[in-house]
Formats: structure tokens, sequence, C-alpha cells
């Protein structure tokens, strides 16, 4: 038996923030996860890092991380490689991010998102994140598709 969700490639190390709870809001530029709403969506670590390292700064100024923090939670995010859907997170409301938030807000949604620069991106909350038993190897893909995870893989 399986369960049969949307799944999602994720960059690294964005993938282990999700799946570690870190990163709460999700950002892209089109509504890509508004059509997912209270849905369970599958997380699949991609080969390649996420270029740039603006999330270190918002883990270490904005959130208040030690470099070894910083460093285990990277660590921990790599647990089962690339390649490999690792786990599964609950989709939330999506909506945009306006120009005129106020600068409080907009430092707390950058804290969410571990990333800076959201006005005018769509944002998608996360929640209920959970790491697989075991990696479920897969190839990646565009957008959103569809996976098969055995129930075995499933955390209790």
């Amino acid at each position: 038996m399986t369960l049969q969700v949307g799944c999602l490639s994720f960059r690294q190390p964005y993938a282990g923030l999700v799946l570690n709870g870190v990163k709460t809001i999700e950002t892209r530029w089109r509504p890509l996860l508004s059509g997912l709403n209270n849905c369970t969506l599958a997380v699949h670590i991609a080969q390649k890092d996420w270029e740039g390292d603006e999330w270190r700064d918002v883990l270490r100024d904005s959130i208040g991380m030690s470099e070894r923090q910083i460093e285990e939670l990277l660590v921990s995010g790599e647990r089962f490689g690339r390649g490999v859907v690792a786990g599964l997170v609950e989709v939330g409301e999506t909506w945009v991010c306006p120009n005129d938030v106020s600068r409080e807000e907009l430092r707390q949604l950058e804290k969410a998102a571990v990333l800076i620069g959201l006005e005018e991106k769509h944002l998608t909350q996360l929640s209920n994140p959970r790491w697989l038993r075991e990696p479920l190897y897969t190839r990646g893909h565009k957008d959103i598709w569809t996976v098969d995870i055995p129930l075995h893989l499933l955390s209790d």
C-alpha cells in the first residue's frame, strides 16, 4: 500500500530546513502551491544546492543560531543524501507578499522563509514537517509531480 501525494523538489539547504521545521514559509515567483492548500506535500531533495548563502545570514543574524548550530542543522538535512523523497509537510495558505509590508512584519516573514527579498513573491505556509523512516530514491521533476510513498516509510 502507498500514499499518493504531490511532490516538490527543494534544493539544499532548504529541503533540510523545511523538514527540520526551521523554514515554515516557502517562496516562489508564481503561486505553485496555491492549489495544495490543506494537502500533504512530499519533499524531494534536489541534486543541486541553492545558489547564494543569504540563508546562512538569516539563520545567524535573524534567528540567532551559532555557526555550530547551523552546521549541525546542515548535517541533519543531509541525512538521506540527494535525489530522494525525504519527508512530508502540510501545505497551508498561499498569498503574495505586498510591497508595503511593515519592516517588522517583513523581518518575521524572512525569518520564517529563511530568505530575504520577499516582496511580490508568493508565500506559502508550511507545517507539520516529518522525515520518512528511509529515503525514497526517485528522480526530481520540474514543478509538482505525483509520488507513491510506501506506507512502511511513514513515521508513526
